[in-house]
């Protein structure tokens, strides 16, 4: 074998060894893509799934939400309805206050006419 086929065969061995360093450099590329993406897809998968466990535990929550406000709608309806009938709304009790300040008012005048009669 000549030097000049022993450089040859050097440089093919380096041409090769670079090719190789290359073929790794794309391998590490290649694998650091499919687990990030692989990470990817598991991370949407989870935040999908806890998303609809969300969803789910959001729908239980105003369920029991409404149903709470239905009982207290329905209680306080009925103190209204018992309070209203028993006089004690504060709707009727201001009314019965202007008609009562009203019959005080008409008294006064008739008094005060009664007086300058008399």
């Amino acid at each position: 074998m000549t030097k000049l086929d022993t450089l040859k065969g050097k440089v093919t061995d380096a041409e090769e060894f670079a090719r190789k360093i290359w073929l790794a450099g794309l391998g590490a590329y290649g694998k650091s893509y499919d687990e990030a993406q692989g990470r990817y897809e598991k991370l949407s998968a989870e935040a999908s799934k806890l998303f609809d466990e969300l969803v789910d535990k959001g729908a239980k929550i105003e369920t029991e939400a409404k149903d709470k406000f239905q009982v207290k709608t329905n209680v306080e309806t009925r103190v209204a309805d018992v309070r209203k009938k028993l006089g004690l709304d504060k709707v009727s009790a201001d009314q019965k206050v202007e008609e009562l300040s009203a019959k005080i008012d008409a008294l006064t005048d008739a008094v005060a006419k009664l007086a300058a009669k008399g």
